[in-house]
């Protein structure tokens, strides 16, 4: 009889970053056939979840294989923070900005197809673009002076939260003048919060708070992209009023799927805050516009846990300082994903989990709204 040891070391030598692209893949895919099954849509392919997501997983996947190698070439390998864990030293001089080829291949895919279904361009999908292109361009901003000072050191917070604040405060400035509506927050059990001009601050507080939580949790390969796409799907499944958010939901969810095929451990290339920055915004974008606020925050949960556990981290560290100027660490090390690799956690074991802790989350967001 095996020992647990040698069966927990089976275990580990079993799950591979490939093998576990592989399951999510089929897990999304499962998923997408049975609400398309359900919703019996398949008399109109184009109005399906499944097509379009399968189309932008194989158009970005392919594009992929051509643009990683130009990064690569480009030189634009990514610098790894001395302080966070030295088994991630090994991935200094990986290609970075992959944001910069499968968003805005997915945005265009979702436009054209919200397009060919329409009739016309979505003008709300055209907005939620323009918000997830400017959040893109601060994050590739970003990227470049990493880059360029060959430093962790990009913009400077405050230039770059003033930058997203912009972004976000356009988005709600246009979003509350075509659907004035949009201030009316509902949640479960039929609570409905007409929040009026409290409504602006919030709006703009989303994006922003999104876009710094997918950012803090690209921290392990395939991580970010492999929630993102759970919680893409799943905001695509409850968005049954508006067909053409689904389409931009489940052909993005697809796009980080096809991304994934290149960032699954060992990664070949990392998206970088341009990728992270805009997943954020996109999520944030398509609950505004949907009127999703509740559904949004239940299954971006494991996101905002990883910025509250930096939060946490700096107040407990300030806290806790003593006359020598040194404060006691609440965790290991923030964001949580690292607390856990420190504690002994493979980086595959803890994204297995976190892609597990989403999936629940979804499982929860669709009751939720079953239920109501």
């Amino acid at each position: 009889m095996p020992s647990p040891k040698t069966t927990a070391t089976v275990k580990a030598t079993w799950l591979t970053g490939q093998r576990l692209f592989g399951l999510l893949a089929i897990a999304l895919l499962m998923a997408s056939l049975a609400y398309d099954t359900k919703a019996t849509q398949w008399r109109q392919p184009l109005q399906t979840l499944t097509v379009p997501w399968v189309v932008g997983f194989a158009v970005v996947a392919v594009l992929g294989m051509a643009v990683v190698p130009i990064l690569r070439r480009l030189k634009t390998g990514q610098i790894i923070r001395e302080d966070g864990p030295q088994s991630h030293l090994q991935k200094s001089g990986t290609p970075t900005m992959g944001g910069i080829f499968f968003v805005p291949t997915g945005l265009g895919l979702a436009l054209l197809w919200t397009g060919l279904v329409q009739g016309k361009l979505s003008a709300t999908v055209g907005a939620i673009a323009l918000l997830v292109l400017w959040y893109a361009t601060i994050g590739w901003w970003d990227d470049w002076q990493v880059l360029r000072r060959k430093s962790n050191k990009g913009l400077s917070a405050r230039l770059r939260l003033l930058l997203e604040g912009m972004g976000a405060a356009l988005f709600c400035a246009w979003l509350v003048g075509s659907d004035p509506a949009a201030t009316i927050v509902t949640a479960p059990w039929g609570w409905v919060w007409p929040l009026g001009i409290g409504f602006i601050p919030l709006a703009i507080f989303v994006p922003m708070a999104e876009g710094n939580a997918l950012n803090l949790t690209d921290g392990l390969d395939g991580l970010a992209a492999g929630t993102a796409a759970i919680a893409l799907l799943v905001l695509g499944m409850i968005l049954t009023p508006h067909p053409d958010l689904q389409i931009l939901a489940a052909v993005m969810s697809g796009a980080c799927l096809g991304f994934l095929g290149h960032n699954y451990h060992p990664a070949r290339v990392f998206m970088g805050d341009t990728g992270s920055l805009a997943l954020g915004a996109l999520l944030a974008g398509i609950g505004l516009a949907s009127h999703h606020l509740w559904e949004l925050l239940i299954v971006s949960g494991l996101f905002f846990v990883e910025s509250l556990s930096v939060i946490a981290q700096v107040l407990y560290y300030k806290a806790t300082k003593g006359p020598d100027g040194v404060g006691k660490r609440l965790l290991r090390m923030a964001p949580l994903h690292h607390h856990f690799e420190l504690g002994g956690w493979s980086e595959l074991r803890v994204v297995s989990t976190f892609y597990g802790v989403v999936a629940l989350l979804g499982v929860l967001c669709g009751f939720l709204k079953w239920l109501t």
